[in-house]
């Protein structure tokens, strides 16, 4: 039997120059799909620090203007069941890098209309979010 799991994850879109910045993954659910940087909250953590640790434990680039975009209730990979609290932001320098490259093949920057497939669950409906203007998803 496979063990249930929950958890509370943070992801951040992060644009530079009308692109948002997307990683391979690899290694873990979703493996093969893409997705914005992001992970599990820690004890404790606030929400800003776990966005700005995650970002530099995967990728190492900076960012400015953090907001918040969503939360949604994430079931599409039972066991895993998350909920997500989504962000955007704004590159402020650095190129990303694969920092661990056991969870992620590559990072690259893409256009908003030509996105690559397929996409993490959370990643999508962050994009879908920030398109429509919706704040909250409950699945």
């Amino acid at each position: 039997m496979e063990e249930k799991e929950f958890r509370v994850g943070v992801g951040v879109m992060i644009f530079k120059e009308n692109k948002i910045l997307l990683g391979k993954r690899k290694g873990s659910h979703g493996s093969g799909e893409f997705s914005f940087p992001g992970g599990k909250m820690e004890y404790k953590e606030s929400f800003k620090d776990c966005v700005l640790r995650e970002i530099k434990e995967e990728c190492g680039v900076e960012i400015d203007n953090i907001e918040f975009l969503i939360v949604a209730n994430i079931k599409q990979y039972l066991p895993k069941h998350h909920v997500l609290v989504g962000f955007r932001a704004t590159w402020k320098s650095s190129e990303p890098a694969v920092l661990e490259p056991e969870k992620c093949e590559g990072w690259g920057w893409y256009d908003l209309d030509k996105l690559p497939e397929p996409l993490f669950e959370a990643s999508k409906i962050m994009i879908d979010a920030y398109k429509d203007k919706r704040s909250f998803l409950d699945s």
